[in-house]
This record gives C-alpha cells, sequence and structure tokens, in this order.
C-alpha cells in the first residue's frame, strides 16, 4: 500500500503536464504566428518587400531635398547596408539555442534581457511601430483613393478625406479575419508587386517630365533653426523606410525548419531578394524624385506628378493595393499579441467569435485615429524616429552583444556599437523635427474636415 500512493501522484503529475502540453499545442495551432509553418522561401522574399517597401518610399524624394545631396545619399546608403546586416543578424538569432525557435521578436528580447526586461523593452516599442504603420497607412490608402478620385474625376464634387479613410478601412473589415500569415500570402504577393510598379511609375515619369526649369537644390526653410529641424524631420522619414524587421521573425516563423535545414537558409535567401527590391524601389525613386523636381517636390513625389493624369491615377491606385498587404503583414503580430492575452493570460476559449470581435474592434480603433490625425508627412517621421529607429537599426545589434557576447575590440563588437550609436541619434533627433512638422501642420487643421 505504502508504495502505491507515490505511484498515482507520479500518474496524476504527468497526466497534468501531457495536458498543459496539449492545450499549450492547441494554442500555438490556433495563434495566427505559429499555425502554420510550410511558408517557403519566396513567401520570405515578398512578405519582406511587402512589409519594407511601404508608402514611405513616396516620400524619400522630399527627404533628399532636406537632407541635401551629399547627407541625402550617405543616409539611404548607410540605411540601407546597416539595416541589411541587423536583419541579418535577427535571421540568425531565430533558431540560435538548440530544438527552440523565437517565433516573435518579444520572444528574442525576453531572451536577451531576461523575461520580464525584455517584454518592457520590445514590446512597447514593437507595438509602436506596429500599430503607427496601420494607422499611417489608413491615411496613405484613404490619400490615395482620393488622388486618384481626383485625378479620374477632375470636375466631380469633392469628397472629404474622412470618407476615403473610411472606404479603405471597410477592406480590411474584411480581410482581418484571414487566420495566419501563409493565409495573406496571395495579397502580400500582389502587395510587393505594386509597390515595385508604383515606385517604378514615381522614377519613370519623372524622367519624363524632365528637369524642371526654375529647380532648386538648397535648402528650402529660410532659417537655420527651420533647416536642421527639417533635416531631423527627413531622418525620421528614411528610418520609417526602412521598418521591416518588426515583423521578420514572424515571417521566419512561418518557414518549416529540421536540424539539417533550419529556418535561416530559405529566409535568408527571401531576405537577400527583397533586399535587392529595397534598392530598386528606393535609391532611384529618392534620387531622380529629387534631381527632377529639386527642394519643391512635394512629400509625395505622385502629388508632384500631375501628367499623364492616366499614369498617376494607376500609380495612386497600385498604392491603395499596396498599403492594404502592408496593414495585413503589420497587423498580424498585434492579433497574435491580443489574442496570445486573450487566451493565455485571460483565459478566453480560443474561437471565431472572439478572432472577430477583437479584430474589427483593433482596425476600427486604427481608423478612428487616422481620421482625427491624419498629417503624413509628420507621422511619419516622428514614428519613424521614435520607435522603428531601435527596433531596426539597433535593437538586434544590443542582443547580439547580450548573447553572444563578442569579443572587446573585435570587428564584431565595433560594427553593433556604430550601428548603435547611429540608431541612437536617428532616435532622438527624428522624433524633434516629425515634432515640429506635426504642430505647424495642425495650425490650419480642422477636425473630420
Amino acid at each position: 500500500m505504502g508504495t502505491q500512493a507515490p505511484d498515482n501522484n507520479h500518474y496524476a503529475l504527468s497526466t497534468s503536464i501531457e495536458e498543459k502540453l496539449q492545450r499549450q499545442k492547441e494554442i500555438d495551432d490556433w495563434l495566427p504566428i505559429t499555425s502554420s509553418r510550410n511558408a517557403k522561401w519566396w513567401y520570405s522574399a515578398f512578405h519582406n518587400v511587402t512589409a519594407m517597401v511601404g508608402a514611405g518610399v513616396l516620400s524619400l524624394p522630399y527627404a533628399m531635398s532636406e537632407l541635401g545631396w551629399g547627407p541625402g545619399v550617405a543616409v539611404l546608403v548607410l540605411s540601407w547596408v546597416i539595416t541589411l546586416y541587423t536583419l541579418w543578424q535577427m535571421v540568425e538569432m531565430h533558431e540560435m539555442v538548440p530544438g527552440k525557435r523565437f517565433d516573435r521578436y518579444h520572444e528574442l528580447g525576453q531572451y536577451a534581457f531576461g523575461e520580464k526586461l525584455g517584454l518592457y523593452i520590445v514590446v512597447p516599442q514593437q507595438l509602436i511601430v506596429e500599430v503607427g504603420v496601420n494607422i499611417v497607412y489608413m491615411v496613405t490608402g484613404g490619400k490615395s483613393l482620393q488622388k486618384f478620385h481626383d485625378t479620374v474625376c477632375p470636375s466631380c464634387k469633392k469628397i472629404k478625406l474622412t470618407f476615403f479613410i473610411m472606404i479603405f478601412a471597410s477592406v480590411h473589415f474584411v480581410l482581418s479575419h484571414l487566420p495566419n500569415f501563409n493565409s495573406i500570402s496571395g495579397v502580400s504577393l500582389a502587395a510587393a508587386v505594386m509597390s515595385l510598379s508604383y515606385s517604378t511609375i514615381a522614377w519613370t515619369a519623372s524622367v519624363d517630365k524632365g528637369v524642371q526649369p526654375d529647380v532648386q537644390y538648397g535648402y528650402k526653410a529660410k532659417s537655420t533653426a527651420g533647416t536642421v529641424f527639417n533635416f531631423f524631420n527627413a531622418l525620421g522619414d528614411v528610418a520609417f523606410a526602412y521598418a521591416g524587421h518588426n515583423v521578420v521573425l514572424e515571417i521566419q516563423a512561418t518557414i518549416p525548419s529540421t536540424p539539417e535545414r533550419p529556418s535561416k537558409g530559405p529566409m535568408w535567401k527571401g531576405v537577400v531578394v527583397a533586399y535587392i527590391v529595397v534598392a530598386l524601389c528606393y535609391f532611384p525613386v529618392a534620387l531622380i524624385g529629387y534631381w527632377m523636381f529639386g527642394n519643391s517636390v512635394e512629400d509625395n513625389i505622385l502629388i508632384s506628378l500631375k501628367k499623364p493624369s492616366w499614369l498617376i491615377a494607376t500609380a495612386n491606385m497600385f498604392v491603395v493595393i499596396h498599403v492594404i498587404g502592408s496593414y495585413q503583414i503589420y497587423a498580424m503580430p498585434v492579433f497574435d499579441m491580443i489574442e496570445t492575452v486573450l487566451v493565455k493570460k485571460l483565459h478566453f476559449r480560443p474561437s471565431g467569435t472572439l478572432r472577430f470581435i477583437t479584430r474589427n474592434i483593433y482596425v476600427a480603433f486604427t481608423m478612428f485615429i487616422a481620421i482625427t490625425f491624419p498629417f503624413f508627412g509628420g507621422l511619419l517621421s516622428f514614428f519613424g524616429g521614435f520607435a522603428f529607429a531601435p527596433t531596426t537599426y539597433f535593437l538586434p545589434c544590443i542582443m547580439w552583444l547580450a548573447i553572444y557576447k563578442p569579443g572587446k575590440f573585435s570587428l564584431s563588437w565595433w560594427t553593433n556599437w556604430i550601428c548603435i550609436v547611429i540608431g541612437l541619434c536617428l532616435m532622438i533627433l527624428s522624433p524633434i523635427g516629425g515634432l515640429r512638422s506635426i504642430v505647424i501642420q495642425a495650425k490650419d487643421y480642422k477636425f473630420y474636415s
């Protein structure tokens, strides 16, 4: 009799562990990031293009006009090189612990900085980036629809931007119910093709228009303070243009992985292809747009290009289709976070009803904020510096130093510290310019006009 009790206890304990593991597996099979792991390397390519080449590319000629030729080219090239390096670090760190995958940015943060501190460092920044992008894309989608309408039918009655943002949001009330990353791959592929298409239209139409007769390349602001603030503002625009890191681990989580064939192989292949596309989109648009229009270029290059009207209307429609895909790419990790908290912490039952309610509330929230504060350029810069610079330029480097501990003054040590210093400068300076820009635009702004 004396030996029976421990056996019962042991059996009860193993049953309880099995039940917990079973419940954990059920939750993981339901959550958007971990529910489907059969993506191919090209999924990584177009997901990364969709995440990276956002509407920010259209503001790059304007950023160039505030930076000037020398600093502008330097900032663009440096950003491309640094963010490719930090993206490589994240791909490497996804499976650095044998048998474990860091499927989410905050899980990697927790491994690097500790359970609680990792969450406090990563989650607020990641949420600011993803929710910020979704709000900005609501504004962009609405503005591009409005531009399409006004270009196709210049004599029609003018419609308020508010209504166009609502039309754009209505698409997401449907698409947001696609369950996981792999289910939005078709939308993402269309978005990636569109980003390359409208970028090409932007720079080829600029070439066709030719250098403007009264073009000027000097700084636009009359005062030194204005020039400096505009410079800071432009740094934020560039930071915003390289924002794909916030979803890179989540994208890699969808790729199958075995000890013989880890996911970093196909993931990196996709990233390299994506970065070639990024270069083909960013550099021609930024340099040719600035060369043709100088400092009179608008904060969205398509606004400067008024003719041929059919081409500009097409480009604006391409932007709309692209930001539909981008919105979904950035919303998916947010849905994952919300659903994880509801199911794991608050013990809601994983169900379609729960998903339907939470995702509709989120889309409605981003729509409401976009309608209330549609300051496109200033928003880009403010969010760009405030949260994009850390998560893209230097947080991966800090994690790398914390986990791998490279030797002091080694090449790896120097490379990471240089990236951290550049990223910190971006994070401190660009929100200052962005905030000033928002204040200036807000002076004449009437709510819901």
